[in-house]
């Protein structure tokens, strides 16, 4: 009875046993939110660097800049200007580096920075002095110049001095009214030189008051 029974219980976990493990439920997959919020936000991220690259590729042209500063006036060289590949707004209407050839020997026609860009503001085909226009040259010693230091543009008065022991005039003195187009410092002699753009009637007089060096610079207001 014993062996039968043995038998019955063998044969019975063979006969139950697989039931049972396919009654048994498969895992569940765990949902993991602030993973797959990750993977949306770098997709997101790389499309939005890859817009940026192209955009900043579609963008850049060569253009030109000051390789040091540039004061109004000046006539450019090709040595004050250098080409750079910069991705640039359209709206600042840059110079292309194309144009190089066509800018070189015109006056700047305001300060340009060095490192600044170009745009066709900065520069002027104006030719000094135009018709009916004359320009003269005086050499200053430090008593006779402003303590600032002259620009091309300003607005001075050349004023008659008085000789030593000579009595001021009676009246207003003696003026010329005239504008900065040149400053530089002389090898020969360390005087300022300034060229001054004064009417053409007013170039002889002054002229002659300039050669007695008894003058006077006086700087006005660059208020504008």
């Amino acid at each position: 009875m014993s062996r039968t029974a043995t038998r019955d219980d063998r044969t019975f976990d063979r006969e139950t046993g697989p039931a049972a493990s396919q009654l048994v439920p498969p895992p569940k997959l765990r949902r993991r939110p602030a993973l797959v919020a990750a993977a949306i936000g770098a997709i997101c991220l790389g499309a939005l660097l890859a817009a940026w690259a192209w955009t900043a590729t579609t963008n850049t042209q060569e253009v030109l800049v000051a390789r040091q500063n540039i004061e109004r006036g000046a006539v450019i060289e090709a040595d004050d200007l250098a080409r750079v590949q910069l991705s640039t707004d359209p709206a600042l209407n840059p110079v292309s580096a194309s144009e190089l050839d066509q800018i070189v020997g015109q006056r700047a026609a305001l300060d340009i920075a060095e490192g600044g860009m170009l745009t066709p503001d900065s520069f002027t085909t104006e030719v000094v002095p135009g018709d009916g226009e004359s320009v003269v040259g005086v050499a200053l010693t430090p008593a006779q110049a402003p303590g600032l230091d002259l620009r091309y543009g300003d607005t001075v008065r050349v004023v008659v001095t008085p000789a030593q022991d000579e009595e001021l005039p009676a009246g207003a003195p003696l003026v010329n009214d005239a504008t900065v187009v040149g400053v530089h410092v002389s090898d020969e002699t360390g005087q300022t030189v300034v060229d001054l753009l004064v009417p053409e009637a007013d170039a002889g007089v002054l002229a002659t008051r300039i050669a007695t060096g008894r003058i006077a610079l006086v700087l006005d207001s660059r208020e504008r």
